[in-house]
């Protein structure tokens, strides 16, 4: 199973609702980008208009890996953006800033690419399973960016006091796996940390300027210098390990409602989620009425299982509720909220499987629904094909997957054992047959009266490097036949020879 092969691969709208005011301050704008996260296009936006990044509203943030659209607003100026992977249309004015109370619902369509037969006669059960039960409402890796790059979560020093060290990560500690002009920058800090004189030769340093004009008057003021981070980002830092708590307390949750060997166990950027597949009614109601708290120092809660899964994900971090509080940064603290323990796609339609043509000899479907705003598609996505990405990490890993998630699998391939063998390589021409003789079929003289004829069984098709072995094989055994003939022939030439003589001696004797 492959998502997001490419950016038309993934595709979502926000819906939204919005009073118009011809007066007002703000231009709204229907913004639609590709492989750009929104952070990433409101600072090309306010680079081009030259106005401050605060000058620029947006409903949510949406994902890098696609294309999106999403709205914009724009205080005090008329914006104008028509490029490749970013572009502008204007919508209208509005009184205030854009906010996340703007937004109604998204819509997604996917393209899920790489599906063998099988995954797809499976995903029927699947799609009725998510009607059914649902899907927790997790987050999902693109929350863990900092994970990806090796940054970690930046608020856990911030949560230690250690300020320093969560500036560093931040902006001195570049990530392998981005090749953009602000690695570029981080690696030139890292080489040259609290040298703040130094002039950074990268455009991308722009993003850091605040930062650095603080420390190149308070070198040693890391609270204050943390602070002049764009405040939007700043409170996405601490979201970030909010959301893993949460995702963390919810797992713990579901261990002690509902029997293990009804849990699927899906990894993901920061390590396993567990999906319930088959829940009792009276479990399945309780939990289509749950919350679950993002967590904050200030939480409440309101029954056992909430505060047990709660405390053990906290003592696991070595953490309380009152180290949340982050007194030496005025203006940075965790907000608790409610959020849905489980969601149900709205609108749910799983198109016919098509012939993939980014992946020859295997299948393509099409799926698109509706979410409420803050909920994950990508889950959504994994959830339904479950069973797909199960059985690709069970290959990579050599079949060593946890026995229950493995017994699941089996299931789900219909039978009570798995044998995953490495997936085929799909050749790119037509195979020919092979050469190599085949074990003759009993005759039906040979065959016991009553009994059917054995079949002829058919030549196995090869691929190309079988197919070249097999012709030198026959070419060298030509080859050494061809050397018994001739070397017949000299032998035969030899006693020929021989005898010629003896017999014309015999003939003188004679005479």
């Amino acid at each position: 199973m492959k998502l997001k092969q490419r950016p038309e691969d993934f595709v979502v709208r926000e819906a939204y609702r919005i009073d118009f005011d011809p007066k007002g301050p703000h231009r709204v704008y229907l913004m639609d980008k590709q492989k750009l996260s929104t952070f990433e296009a409101v600072q090309r936006i306010a680079t081009r208009m030259r106005v401050p990044q605060k000058a620029i509203s947006f409903c949510g943030l949406k994902d890098k890996q696609g294309r999106t659209e999403q709205l914009v607003a724009v205080r005090g100026k008329d914006a104008e953006m028509q490029e490749p992977d970013l572009r502008l249309k204007y919508l209208g004015r509005i009184a205030e800033p854009l906010s996340a109370r703007h937004l109604t619902a998204n819509r997604f369509a996917i393209t899920v690419r790489d599906l063998s037969e099988e995954d797809v006669a499976r995903l029927a059960a699947s799609v009725a399973d998510v009607r059914r039960v649902g899907v927790v409402n997790y987050f999902d890796s693109q929350r863990f960016g900092a994970l990806k790059h090796g940054q970690g979560f930046i608020a856990k020093d911030l949560i230690r006091g250690n300020t320093e060290h969560a500036l560093y990560n931040y902006m001195a500690k570049p990530s392998p796996l981005d090749q953009s002009e602000d690695a570029k920058v981080k690696k030139f800090w890292a080489e040259h940390w609290g040298d703040w004189d130094r002039h950074c030769p990268h455009k991308a340093v722009a993003r850091y300027r605040n930062v650095l004009v603080h420390l190149r008057e308070y070198p040693d003021d890391w609270a204050g210098a943390f602070l002049e981070i764009e405040p939007r980002y700043r409170a996405l830092l601490l979201f970030e390990y909010q959301s893993w708590l949460w995702n963390e307390g919810v797992r713990r949750l579901l261990q002690g409602l509902i029997d293990e060997r009804e849990l699927i166990s899906l990894r993901y950027q920061a390590g396993r989620l567990l999906f319930p597949r088959e829940i009792g009614g009276d479990v399945l109601r309780d939990l289509r009425d749950r919350d679950f708290p993002l967590l904050a120092p200030d939480s409440e809660y309101d029954d056992e299982e909430t505060r047990h899964a709660v405390e053990e994900t906290l003592q696991r971090e070595r953490l309380s509720l009152r180290d949340l509080e982050l007194t030496r940064l005025p203006g940075m603290f965790f907000k608790h909220e409610e959020r849905p323990l489980i969601i149900y796609p709205g609108k749910l339609v799983v198109s016919e499987p098509r012939p993939d043509e980014m992946n020859r000899g295997r299948l393509r479907v099409n799926v698109a629904f509706t979410l409420p705003p803050g909920a994950y598609a990508t889950l959504v996505t994994k959830r339904l094909f479950w069973f797909a990405m199960l059985e690709e990490e069970a290959r990579e890993h050599g079949g060593e997957l946890h026995p229950i998630a493995l017994e699941m699998l089996s299931q789900a391939y219909g039978g009570p054992s798995l044998e995953l063998a490495p997936k085929p390589k799909r050749p790119k021409a037509a195979t020919a047959t092979a050469t190599a003789a085949s074990p003759a079929p009993a005759s039906a003289a040979g065959a016991p009266a009553g009994e059917p004829k054995a079949p002829t069984p058919k030549p196995a098709k090869l691929g190309f490097r079988e197919q070249q072995r097999l012709k030198k094989a026959a070419k060298a055994e030509a080859r050494v036949a061809s050397e018994a003939r001739k070397e017949a022939q000299r032998d035969a030439a030899k006693k020929t020879a021989v005898k010629k003589p003896v017999k014309k001696k015999a003939r003188a004797a004679k005479e």
